[in-house]
Order: C-alpha cells, then structure tokens, then sequence
C-alpha cells in the first residue's frame, strides 16, 4: 500500500464520524487539499482493492478490510506523536507533521516495541486514544468548548485541528491537556466566549471554541 492510499484511508476514518452515511469526494478533497477529480480516482483505486465501498453522489465509507489498514496508521502516528513528545520534547505544533511521515514505517515489530518503550500509553499527545495493536479504541466522551453553557466547565482533552498556527495559537494562551476552563459568558452576536482558566479570563473566538475537546 502506498503513503498516498494510507493517507486516504486514515482521512476516510476520521471523516466518517461526521459523515457515517458517506464522505464525499468535495468533504475528503477540501480535507487533503487537493481537487476533487484527484479524490475521485484514489476512492476508485481503494474500491477496486476491496477497502472501501463507494458510491457516485453518495460518497465513501471503509470496509472492515479499510478500517483495520486506517487504524494501523492511526496508530502508528500516535505512537510517534507521544515518543517526539515525550521524549524528544517536540513542541505540540511541530509533533504531527514528522509523525506523519514516520507513520509509514513498515516494521510491525517497531511499533510493538515503541509501544512498549512508551508504557503503552492509551493517549497521545493531544488527547486522541491510541488503538492496541488488535485495532481497539477506546471510547472518549467529550464535548466541544462550543457546546457548554455559561456556568459549565471542562477539562481539556483533546483538539481536532493540529495545524501548526492553533497549536501555537493554544500555547500563547496557555492553554493545554487538563486546562480547566470555565464558561463566563457567550457573545449572542459572533457567539465568542470568555472563559476563565485558573485565575484569569480570556475571550476565545468560535472557531477556536469549534476546535477545543473537554471532558465535563
């Protein structure tokens, strides 16, 4: 299997938990940044090996087969992610991108052993579970920032933009894995939020609130 088909496949996993009827090709393209046209062949390609099930104007989803090859590379990128984090003390927004390049490494031993090296943590780095070496993932309950009500508060778990300008946007207002923010009030007009973290208050737009995971 080639990086490009395992990028597809690990994009057509995270998609369908906002998409479970099917991702379209315009959804999947605008994720990987590249045209429709270009998504369209790949999703053929995968069909034709038995990894995906895809209908035109209905769009894609993984079969089992798909699946088992999505959470082997999702794997791998958080193994990679909490050992560059961990122990190379990569910052969080420079952790992703070399692990998506480590994550095509082959060697199935590697990974066990890294694994272990590791102590077999259950999370990486920015709050995402990471699946055994059978494919189990475990299940997180958590909630957008964007969803709490004032008077609500979580802890912070996770995010689900790791590009680089969020990451260093959350590390200049301190924000990070077991923040705990409370919400002090919602804009009716652009629905912002001041939240209070520790002992101080700072106001979070909706985009940013849309990215933020807590646990209640």
């Amino acid at each position: 299997m080639t990086f490009s088909e395992e990028n597809y496949l690990k994009s057509i996993y995270t998609l369908q938990k906002e998409h479970p009827k099917g991702v379209s090709t315009n959804v999947l393209s605008k994720y990987l940044d590249t045209k429709p046209a270009s998504a369209t062949e790949m999703i053929k390609k995968l069909d034709e090996k038995g990894l995906v099930h895809y209908q035109p104007y209905q769009g894609v989803i993984l079969k089992d087969s798909g699946a088992v090859s999505a959470l082997k590379v999702i794997r791998k990128h958080r193994l990679w992610e909490t050992f560059l984090a961990n122990k190379l003390d990569f910052s969080w927004d420079e952790i992703h991108d070399v692990a998506e390049q480590l994550e095509h490494i082959k060697s199935d031993k590697l990974i066990r052993e890294l694994d272990k090296f590791l102590g077999y943590p259950k999370h990486d780095p920015h709050g995402d579970p990471i699946p055994d070496e059978a494919g189990n993932i475990a299940k997180l309950e958590k909630k957008r920032v964007s969803q709490l009500q004032p008077g609500d508060t979580g802890t912070c778990i996770g995010v689900n933009d790791t590009s680089s300008s969020f990451l260093q946007f959350l590390d200049q207002q301190n924000i990070r894995l077991g923040s705990v923010l409370e919400i002090v009030n919602i804009q009716e007009f652009d629905k912002s939020m001041t939240v209070r973290i520790d002992d101080r208050e700072l106001l979070l737009s909706q985009i940013a609130t849309e990215h933020i995971y807590v646990r209640i």
